[in-house]
């Protein structure tokens, strides 16, 4: 038993240290600025009892409370395949298979979003940290969050939950 718990406070360190960096990704590198238009121009809001009933729990969970998968439990980890990552929310267009790259964190990683404004970056001072939180520009959905330990054109690491997006092949 005490093995078991030992090695689930193992993974859960092992995963809040993984979405974690020194400096704030705002501090080395150009990012969207909450507030800019979304795709479109279009805003989509819906009541508490709107989302529960489009979203499963898990998507719930994360775009709507602002929760975290399990690291190493999304299907969309291993996609590479061509196709468009969206919000599973509201279906606005979020990052392209060309961005994805494997960060070894557990989450879906991309460098840059699809296009400029199709998230916004906010401050997140949750659990003690400072981050900042992605969400999608339209629904405002809590995707992930962005860091500056990523590959190179951007340096940046969009580190996204994968129940809070789907996949369309090209």
């Amino acid at each position: 038993m005490n093995y078991l718990i030992n090695s689930t406070l193992a993974i859960a360190i092992l995963a809040t240290i993984a979405c974690q960096t020194n400096t704030s990704a705002k501090e080395s590198a150009a990012l969207y600025s909450q507030g800019q238009t979304p795709p479109g121009g279009k805003t989509v809001t819906k009541t508490d009892a709107e989302w529960k009933k489009q979203l499963t729990p898990d998507q719930y969970e994360v775009l709507r409370k602002h929760g975290t998968e399990r690291a190493g439990t999304s299907p969309l980890l291993n996609v590479h395949e061509d196709g468009t990552f969206y919000c599973a929310g509201c279906h606005n267009p979020l990052f392209s298979y060309k961005t994805k790259f494997e960060s070894g964190t557990g989450w879906p990683s991309f460098y840059e979003p699809i296009s400029k404004n199709a998230v916004k970056v906010a401050k997140d001072n949750s659990y003690g940290m400072e981050r900042d939180e992605v969400v999608c520009s339209v629904c405002n959905g809590h995707l992930g969050h962005v860091f500056n330990d990523g590959p190179k054109p951007t340096g940046l690491r969009y580190c996204m939950n994968g129940v809070a997006m789907t996949f369309a092949k090209k």
